[in-house]
């Protein structure tokens, strides 16, 4: 059986992409990582790629005269190699509406909250301020509204009452590591259903993905 081939789009660090790397070492993985995009040349994801022996590009944004065309450009490379998903780590753009049709339910996002508490950036200093006894982090299907759509999974971790925004993010960050690689599994084995914006994931003991911490 072919393996699902997933594109990667990233900005920076790339903490994530590593866990799929990792992940798409083992022989009974069923994904491979065919490219790794990036919107920022010194993007560190870059070299996790290379270092890989994966196809890794780097599309400035800045040199296209509209988000539409940044983005066809993006899906033009995509379809060179053969891409099946993608996966967006760490991406820090938000992708038209036409770009997220194309891909409909066939992209994925990480987001370091329990959707849809605490969308968008500097999230962790958000849960630190709000006083919440509880955070994580959410692999979801992505819509053209930011950080919104169909949840496939999600990890629960404690916040501490003395917590800092950087000691939840580590705590938090080993989590995102374990969800994605369960959601392009899940993905690549064709379990996930999506019915009226909910996921189900098919064949498992629990009949929804919703809330799962993996751990």
């Amino acid at each position: 059986m072919s393996k699902l081939r997933v594109g990667v789009l990233i900005s920076g660090n790339g903490s994530n992409l590593q866990a799929l790397i990792d992940a798409c070492t083992h022989p009974d993985y069923p994904a491979e990582i065919a490219v790794v995009i990036s919107n920022k040349e010194n993007a560190y994801g870059l070299n996790r790629a290379r270092n890989s022996g994966i196809p890794a590009h780097v599309l400035d944004h800045r040199e296209y005269v509209s988000r539409k065309e940044f983005d066809d450009a993006v899906h033009q490379l995509l379809e060179h190699h053969l891409v099946d998903a993608v996966c967006l780590a760490g991406f820090m753009r938000l992708l038209s509406p036409e770009f997220v049709g194309r891909w409909y339910n066939k992209l994925l996002n990480i987001h370091p909250s329990l959707l849809p508490a605490f969308k968008g950036v500097h999230v962790h200093e958000q849960v630190v301020a709000s006083g919440v006894k509880f955070s994580g982090c959410t692999v979801h299907f992505v819509r053209p509204e930011m950080d919104s759509g169909p949840v496939i999974i999600q990890s629960v971790v404690p916040v501490w009452p003395k917590d800092t925004a950087e000691d939840l993010a580590a705590r938090v960050l080993e989590q995102e590591h374990h969800c994605y690689q369960q959601a392009v599994r899940w993905l690549a084995e064709d379990r996930l259903m999506v019915v009226d914006e909910k996921v189900t994931v098919k064949d498992t003991a629990s009949s929804s993905g919703a809330l799962t911490n993996p751990v």
